[in-house]
Order: C-alpha cells, then sequence, then structure tokens
C-alpha cells in the first residue's frame, strides 16, 4: 500500500501536463466569451467530482474499477464499459503523445521524420507501461520533484518579464461575465482528470481520507490562470491566436542566464518531455489494465501476459495512423475529446455508486 500523497502527485501530473495538449488552445479560443467563467465553474466542478469519485472508490478497499464491474455488473454491461472506458484513456494519453511529437518537429528537430519520434516515443511508453502501478508512483514523485522547481522558475521568469503585458491580462478580465459553453467548461475540468486513475492505482491505495481535498481546488485554480493568462500576457490578446502551441511559443522567447543553457526553451522542452512520457505511461497503464479486466472472469482468472503485447502492439498502430491526421483535424478531435470525456467521468462516478447499491443488495 502506498501513502495518499501519492494520489496528489497524480492530481499534479495530469495538471502540469495540460499545457501541452489542448487546453490552452481551447480556452484561448474563447478568451473574449465565457473563458474566465468556465474556470471559475470549473474549479468547484472538478473538486466535486474529484470528492464524489473518490468517496465511490472508498466504499471498494484495495480494488480496481474491473474487480468491481465485474462482481456488481453482467458481464456484457462489464465488459462493454471497460473497453469504453479504456478508449478514454488510451485517447488522454494518445493526444500527449502526438501534440509532443508536433512540438518536437517544430521547435527542436526539424528535419528529424515524425515517425521515428513517434516510434522512440511509444518504445518507451509501452515498454513502461507494463510496470505495477506502485512502481509507477514511486517513479512519479521522482519526476515531479525534479521538474516542479524547473516549471516554478520558468512560470516566474515568464510573469515577471518586462515584455510581460498585465494590461492585456485587465482586458480578459473584463469579459470574466460571459457565459461559458459546455464546451468551455469541458476543456477547463481537464486539469482535474487525474482522479480518475485512481480506477486502476485504488488497488494499492487504502481508503483514502482527503484530508487536503481544498489543495487541489487552489492548485487547480493557480495552474488554470497561469494556463490561460501568461501566453495572453506574454504574447498579447490578438498575436496568441496565431500559435498552435501558445506556451513553448513563449518559453522560446525567454532567455535566462541562470543555466547553462540560455534558452529557456531547451529547459521546459525536457521537463516537458519527461512529464509528458511520465503522463501517458500512466494513461496507457490504466487502458492496458481496464481491457485485461473486460476480459477477466468474475473468479479472477489472470489473463495471460502475451495479451500485453497485443494490446500494445494495437495501441502503437494507432497511434501511427492517427499521427498522419493534419493539425485542423487533429485539434477538432481532441477538443472533442474534451467534451466526450467530461460526460464519461459523469457516467463512471453514477456507475461506481450504482455498484455500491447493488453489493448492498447483495449482502442485505
Amino acid at each position: 500500500m502506498v501513502k495518499e500523497r501519492y494520489f496528489y502527485y497524480l492530481f499534479m501530473i495530469n495538471a502540469l501536463i495540460n499545457i501541452v495538449n489542448f487546453v490552452p488552445r481551447g480556452l484561448i479560443n474563447s478568451s473574449f466569451g465565457g473563458a474566465m467563467m468556465a474556470i471559475v465553474i470549473a474549479i468547484p466542478l472538478g473538486v466535486l467530482m474529484t470528492f464524489l469519485f473518490i468517496k465511490g472508490m472508498n466504499k471498494f478497499p484495495s480494488q480496481s474499477l474491473p474487480a468491481v464491474f465485474n462482481a456488481h455488473f453482467p458481464k456484457a454491461i462489464s465488459a462493454t464499459a471497460l473497453l469504453l472506458y479504456a478508449s478514454l484513456w488510451f485517447t488522454a494519453g494518445l493526444i500527449t503523445l502526438i501534440s509532443f511529437v508536433e512540438v518536437t518537429l517544430r521547435y527542436v528537430s526539424v528535419d528529424v521524420e515524425p515517425t521515428m519520434i513517434m516510434l522512440l516515443f511509444l518504445a518507451v511508453v509501452c515498454l513502461c507501461m507494463r510496470i505495477n502501478s506502485e512502481s509507477l508512483l514511486y517513479g512519479l514523485e521522482v519526476l515531479l520533484c525534479i521538474n516542479f522547481p524547473l516549471i516554478v522558475y520558468i512560470l516566474l521568469k515568464a510573469i515577471l518579464h518586462p515584455y510581460f503585458s498585465w494590461d492585456a491580462v485587465a482586458d480578459i478580465f473584463t469579459h470574466s461575465i460571459a457565459l461559458p459553453s459546455y464546451r468551455d467548461i469541458a476543456t477547463a475540468t481537464f486539469i482535474f482528470s487525474g482522479y480518475i486513475n485512481m480506477a486502476v492505482f485504488n488497488q494499492v491505495f487504502k481508503p483514502l481520507q482527503l484530508k487536503y481535498l481544498w489543495l487541489i481546488g487552489v492548485l487547480g485554480a493557480l495552474i488554470l490562470l497561469t494556463t490561460f493568462l501568461i501566453p495572453i500576457g506574454f504574447l498579447g490578446t490578438i498575436n496568441v491566436y496565431r500559435h498552435v502551441y501558445p506556451w513553448f511559443s513563449t518559453a522560446d522567447a525567454l532567455r535566462t542566464q541562470n543555466f547553462i543553457i540560455e534558452r529557456v526553451l531547451f529547459i521546459f522542452y525536457f521537463s516537458y518531455l519527461t512529464l509528458s512520457l511520465n503522463s501517458a505511461i500512466i494513461h496507457w497503464h490504466v487502458a492496458l489494465n481496464l481491457i485485461k479486466g473486460a476480459f477477466t472472469s468474475r473468479n479472477k482468472k489472470e489473463t495471460r501476459s502475451k495479451s500485453d503485447w497485443w494490446i500494445m502492439g494495437i495501441f502503437s498502430a494507432i497511434s501511427l495512423f492517427v499521427q498522419t491526421i493534419n493539425q485542423f483535424k487533429l485539434d477538432q478531435l481532441g477538443l472533442m475529446f474534451l467534451s466526450v470525456r467530461l460526460c464519461g467521468e459523469a457516467a463512471l462516478i453514477l456507475s461506481v455508486f450504482i455498484a455500491y447499491r447493488r453489493s448492498r443488495r447483495k449482502t442485505a
């Protein structure tokens, strides 16, 4: 069993990595619309969903979602639900990988074949996602301890830069009362989705007490505001629309004399490279276990380890195919995923409580 602090690490890795994916782009597209109000709504909504899901999983101590579903739902329903949720987790990891391949091509290695970069990332992710859940959490702790100070340094470097425009930030705040769309709220709540990984990692935790749940709200608010406002303050309210990855464009414009490497972009890139790969490993580790759980019988007979390689092969083939989609369609798919994910998370929380109700009926 691992300690409660590892749950907060799962939240942090998901929250920090949103800078790379479609969250900043989705919010910036609505910067003169409902983006600010979406952030205000997303904070209590994200904390509430975290509380409800952990409360539900605490009813099944040291059990994963496949064990809960297989025990309390008909096999056909259980297997279908697990496969659907596995596809969401797989997509979350896939978005991170494809985004980082794009970032590598745009800002670091222009002449390298994208397929070669994707194959290298897939080799790391596929080999590591089979590691047991406890070891992944220990590795995550080390990674966050190394990278978190660097990220804070870069954030402060951007905010304190003389070119940072507080007038641009103030201009965005004047649109705070605009009503958000469902897509804006779904985009803003993605940074809180780290709790969903407990669907599998719950098996290595004791029932969580969540003494510091308020910390998730505070950190979530800070991360959302910095994710959204720093690129606007540095690039401008209009110019920021021209950048596909506004955070990397911001880092590319910064310089430092405190490191061996002058360009902040390289520090930012390698910091987020390790975080992105770790995030994809965790997402695919969850997806792998959900798929295996969908084909596991109620007597908990374990599937053969050979199935891991088949699943890894399918994941890799889909990744290489999706990578060929152009940037415009990829952005649309990413924003669509963020919208579908919010409904999927709500359905997952509800299904856990239905499973608990069915378990009580059996024992009554």
